[in-house]
């Protein structure tokens, strides 16, 4: 039979509600799946005809040791290099480079002229996740020594304009699986004003189901093309996050390659679509 693994994290394993719908789609499918640690050195990761990256969601510390274990499984998705480019946000840039509308971004601000036009700013680390190290400063010279401590750390920074839409209709995610859209959620607001930020990933979100619109289709799909030249590979799985821009025209907020929720619990289809995508994978 063949098995493939969901790779977490002990930490998180339980904190995520897509990972007992994977196996039941896996179950359904005439798969033999399981649960494994990324990090746990007795799993014998050539023992799967393919593991799944899932809820490794305390890479961001340990970026370079995560790195280099999705280099010695012999069979990965998304595979090694894509994680790689992907869990460093710079990415953004080749992104826009290539043509893809993003937040107007400012990198590694520490000056007043260095941010971007805006009446807040968003301040993160460009390795993340889950919101970690991230806040909304209402005043520039919050924003700028935010960004200061990180530097500080040895972490470059992207600075942000507060996007007004995130508080009045939310970020649209929209996930694709094997390149084909699947389906959409809402996410609500996560960052208040000038609040200090949170040190571990958010897992609370008001997270709700969307119908996308054919435009932000169409935005998402040519969004994952772009990625899949630039890396020389197409996803699995891509969860690209949109929002209108001030002049209502749709950029793009990140695009998740590497370990992002797909919030499975607000489709019928979704679990289904991601091991159809497994299968696909699996015939190569």
């Amino acid at each position: 039979m063949t098995r493939i693994a969901w790779a977490s994290a002990a930490p998180f394993d339980t904190a995520d509600p897509d990972l007992p719908l994977l196996l039941e789609a896996a179950r359904r499918a005439g798969l033999e799946s399981e649960v494994a640690h990324w990090d746990d050195t007795t799993v014998a990761w050539d023992a799967y005809d393919l593991v799944v990256v899932r809820s490794c969601w305390d890479y961001v510390p340990r970026r370079e040791e995560f790195l280099a274990w999705t280099r010695t499984v012999p069979r990965l998705a998304n595979n090694a290099s894509t994680i790689a480019w992907n869990t460093d946000k710079t990415y953004l840039r080749e992104l826009e480079n290539a043509g893809v509308p993003i937040v107007t971004t400012s990198w590694s601000a520490q000056e007043g002229s260095d941010l971007p036009e805006a009446r807040q700013w968003v301040v993160k680390p460009t390795i993340s996740a889950g919101s970690a190290d991230t806040a909304r400063w209402s005043e520039p010279a919050q924003a700028l020594a935010h960004g200061r401590r990180l530097l500080a750390a040895g972490r470059p920074t992207m600075t942000q304009p507060y996007i007004d839409a995130v508080d009045s209709e939310g970020e649209t995610g929209l996930l694709l699986f094997g390149g084909a859209y699947s389906h959409a959620f809402r996410k609500g607001a996560l960052l208040t004003t000038d609040d200090e930020p949170r040190s571990e990933p958010e897992l609370e979100e008001d997270i709700r189901a969307r119908t996308a619109s054919h435009e932000q289709v169409a935005f998402a799909e040519s969004v994952v093309a772009t990625a899949a030249r630039i890396t020389g590979n197409t996803p699995l799985y891509a969860r690209v996050d949109v929002v209108p821009g001030p002049d209502g025209e749709l950029r793009l907020m990140e695009l998740e390659l590497t370990e992002p929720s797909f919030f499975l619990e607000h489709t019928s289809t979704g679990a289904d679509a991601v091991v159809a995508a497994v299968l696909d994978e699996l015939q190569r």
